[in-house]
């Protein structure tokens, strides 16, 4: 769906919505409570298309549900994920499921080391069959998904296991399963030369250079105190820059609030005029540099970010899982959707229902989109059993 369309379809939208609260006024109330005097905040301050914080009022272009999506091997029980991207040669979709974890088998929590089935799938994006399926014993826990302009595979792998030998890595794999490259030491958490602490993401910008977002926990660290002892103790929230043979080239960012700085790089992105979105989960706003690395701008209204997707026309889909009561009040969870040259909200698509979270719902932590604006969400441990399954299908009517 075009910019230009959308926009007519979230303006008629609100217009029409204007037109029916104003076409009968009801009856006349014999007094009225005086206005609130107290400043308005920002979540109770509404657009002319709704109100982006709730989601209330703002027009939703893919209202047509379809859990549990897409279609596992038979025996296979589905995991939690947080990764799903669009293959740009055919627009099918790839993704993964992290073993069935999320489940957990007798007192042992499954995972990619202790069943090493293949985590990695592609499907078939209008009937959901599985095209292709691989990776397995190769990765713990598979983090971000992306697929580059040739048809590469690329997945993080966000954890180590308890022998040290799988984890904290990158792979590149071709579009049939086989192991192109790996970046970072096995098993081996760290900030040096060769070494990924919680690599959360992975993109090929328009060169063919590698970026990766590294570092998870930051999201956690809420104070000056906490931040600066994660900083020695070693934990890390950068983006890593590499040549397209894998040869490292730059780094930026460490944790905390200034611009260029992180808590959580948790999902990256690239828009028509290649600058690199980096979704700073922990700081609940999008940062947005050049190739290097040079701060530009942010945008504030998409949410507790998990992740990102940008269309060929430059809108931009920014999933919220992470919202709650704690971590950032008022904003409900599930899709904003707005335009790369504005911090504006012109569509969501809302979260599934779920009863411990009753204002906020729960939602996916990865999001693509395919060519007919179909909305797809990888959903992860908030959100898997509301949705009742790894993947969530939106479409269009």
């Amino acid at each position: 769906m075009s910019y230009s369309r959308f926009f007519l379809y979230a303006l008629f939208a609100s217009v029409s919505g204007l037109l029916t609260a104003c076409s009968d006024p009801g009856p006349a109330t014999p007094s009225a409570a005086p206005a609130s005097t107290a400043p308005a905040t920002t979540a109770s301050m509404p657009t002319a298309m709704g109100n982006p914080i709730s989601g209330e009022g703002v027009p939703n272009p893919a209202p047509i549900i379809s859990k549990n999506w897409g279609n596992l091997p038979a025996g296979r029980e589905w995991g939690s994920t947080a990764g799903i991207d669009i293959d740009p040669i055919d627009g099918n979709i790839w993704a993964y499921e992290r073993c069935g974890a999320g489940s957990f088998g007798g007192d042992v929590p499954i995972n990619c080391d202790s069943n090493p089935v293949d985590p990695i799938f592609k499907f078939d994006r209008n009937t959901g069959e599985m095209l292709a399926n691989f990776g397995g014993g190769i990765m713990m826990t598979p983090h971000g998904i992306h697929v580059d302009d040739d048809g590469n595979v690329w997945v993080t792998d966000f954890a180590n296991n308890a022998s040290g030998t799988k984890g904290h890595q990158v792979h590149k794999f071709s579009s049939t399963g086989e192991l192109l490259m790996s970046l970072g030491t096995a098993g081996q958490p760290g900030s040096g030369p060769n070494q990924f602490n919680q690599p959360n993401d992975v993109i090929v910008g328009p060169d063919g250079s590698i970026y990766v977002s590294d570092g998870h926990n930051g999201q956690g660290m809420t104070s000056n105190a906490a931040m600066a002892e994660g900083l020695a103790a070693g934990s890390t929230a950068r983006i890593i820059k590499f040549s397209p043979d894998g040869t490292r080239l730059t780094e930026w960012g460490q944790i905390g609030v200034r611009h260029g700085e992180f808590r959580t790089p948790h999902a990256m992105e690239f828009d028509s005029q290649g600058r690199l979105w980096v979704a700073d989960r922990g700081n609940h706003r999008i940062e947005i540099f050049d190739q290097q690395g040079n701060y530009l701008e942010s945008r504030y209204m998409y949410g507790r970010i998990s992740g990102l997707y940008i269309t060929a026309d430059d809108m931009v889909y920014a999933i919220d899982s992470e919202s709650s009561p704690t971590g950032h009040v008022g904003w409900r969870n599930g899709v904003r959707i707005g335009h790369i040259d504005e911090d504006r909200i012109v569509g969501f698509v809302p979260p599934h229902e779920q009863e411990n979270r009753v204002y906020q719902g729960a939602a996916g932590e990865g999001v693509a989109v395919d060519a007919d604006g179909n909305v797809y969400a990888a959903e992860g441990p908030n959100s898997l059993a509301s949705a009742g399954g790894a993947f969530t299908k939106y479409s269009v009517r």
